[in-house]
């Protein structure tokens, strides 16, 4: 597991609207190193899709729906995590990238429609990948990546069913017998 711990908290998801967004943001967070995420909205199709892929992909991911955002940050403060809120209204990414490094676990806050003005109170950590307009699925997949220097790339997911050879012309996969590890 990729130090420190990280889990993704989506908030001012619309079941309407985001549905494709939040799913790309659970799934860019899976891949790149995150534990899991808690969606603050009822869209019980956005995490059965996550938690499909997470299935079929390997790994512990999860996503749990319908938390209420402000009891979901006070439970991980008081369970000794740190909140880091990624806003184009923060600090710079690289200037407070190193001390977040040395933070035993991270709920990062990604938001959709405009964000709750006391969130930036919540935060430990308002960070700007860019203090610029930009889009929350690449403000996160930047985010891991340097907060994990690349570790991400490396990571293997135990019990996938399904896995993605690279391979330069194409598309190869490998279907492994789910009860052994096996290619099938």
């Amino acid at each position: 597991m990729l130090k420190p711990e990280s889990y993704i908290l989506r908030i001012g998801h619309r079941p309407e609207r985001d549905q494709r967004v939040t799913t790309h943001v659970g799934l860019s967070s899976r891949a790149l190193g995150a534990s899991g995420m808690y969606l603050a909205a009822d869209d019980q199709k956005v995490a059965d899709s996550i938690a499909d892929v997470a299935h079929r992909f390997g790994g512990t991911y999860f996503c749990e729906n319908n938390v209420k955002w402000k009891s979901c940050i006070n439970t991980f403060k008081r369970n000794g995590g740190k909140v880091v809120h990624l806003t184009m209204y923060g600090l710079r990414l690289q200037d407070v990238i190193p001390k977040i490094r040395t933070e035993e676990k991270i709920l990062v806050v990604v938001g959709a429609e405009k964000v709750p003005g006391d969130m930036y109170e919540l935060a430990d950590y308002n960070v700007a990948v860019a203090n610029q307009p930009h889009s929350e699925i690449s403000a996160l997949a930047l985010f891991l990546d340097h907060l994990y220097e690349g570790a991400e790339l490396e990571l293997t997911f135990p019990d996938a069913e399904l896995e993605v050879l690279p391979t330069a012309i194409g598309k190869t996969t490998v279907k492994h017998d789910e009860h052994h590890g096996d290619e099938a």
